[in-house]
């Protein structure tokens, strides 16, 4: 079997998980791989990302690091196997393999939340915000690249609207509402989109009003999505460089509580509309 060359983060999730399940019996890779009865590299490249498994061969893993959460082992037994390709790997190659990363995220995700304080939410983006945003890039990006990335952002758009949409808290700041990205009428058409998008059953969008003053994260944007079980959860965090990944207990349990303190200071879905829609009035 050839090794990956690039893991996706999903493929890394899993063998990291593995990896935390071993540690936790005090077990080396090549005592687990001998145990497993495989080679003893094969281990250390599972958990790399690089080799994918079968169901059959986790669930032997699982029993050989004595794990007793069986919860766990269904959630990680359907990441195993041959992977399917996503819709987002048209676009391999093609853009940021991130980008790619956090479309496979929030396909895979049982419930998703977000914070945005500069930016409206991927999800609920215009074609016209979208290439805006894009063509604020310096340097400029190839007119093909901008435009590769708007298609991509505007399908990643099907995790919510599909008929299982998968329940999504967006919560944004005024700032990102009142920044009129790609002029007044993309921006006024913006509002009306998220407007529309806040009226879906499985969409609760907050807003922090400036009033609010100051909260946790106040300086950047997250997504944090939930798999089947807590322990497969991810966050993923925009920097300048690039989407930053996050699926450690602790970092876990303390995005969590961030979220949790963010939600309560924003307003709430009624009154948030309410701010969308006087904001819009003024465009």
């Amino acid at each position: 079997m050839a090794p990956r060359q690039a893991p996706t983060v999903r493929q890394r999730r899993f063998g990291t998980e593995l990896r935390r399940l071993r540690e936790a019996v005090g077990m080396t890779a090549p005592v687990a791989g001998e145990r497993l009865g495989a080679d003893r590299t094969m281990i250390s490249n599972i958990e790399a990302g690089r080799f994918g498994i079968s169901e059959e061969r986790l669930r032997r893993l699982a029993s050989i690091y004595e794990c007793d959460d069986p919860a766990l082992v269904d959630a990680l037994a359907t990441m195993t196997g041959g992977r399917s390709k996503g819709w987002w790997d048209e676009y391999r190659g093609k853009i940021p393999p991130d980008f790619l990363d956090v479309a496979e995220l929030e396909h895979h995700a049982t419930s998703l939340r977000t914070l945005q304080t500069v930016h409206i939410p991927g999800l609920f983006q215009t074609e016209d915000h979208a290439r805006a945003l894009f063509d604020l890039y310096i340097p400029a990006l190839p007119r093909l690249e901008v435009e590769l990335r708007v298609a991509h952002r505007l399908a990643r758009h099907d995790v919510v609207a599909r008929e299982s949409g998968v329940p999504y808290v967006a919560t944004i700041h005024e700032a990102a509402l009142r920044m009129q990205i790609g002029g007044r009428k993309t921006a006024k058409n913006q509002l009306s989109r998220l407007l529309e998008e806040s009226e879906r059953p499985n969409v609760r969008m907050l807003v922090i009003p400036f009033s609010a003053g100051g909260f946790p994260m106040a300086e950047g944007s997250m997504i944090y999505a939930s798999a089947a079980n807590p322990h497969l959860d991810t966050v993923e965090v925009d920097s300048p460089v690039g989407a930053i990944f996050f699926d450690s207990p602790t970092h876990l349990a303390n995005f969590r509580r961030r979220m949790d303190c963010v939600e309560e200071v924003a307003l709430n879905p009624k009154k948030s509309r309410d701010l969308i829609l006087a904001i819009a009035a003024t465009l």
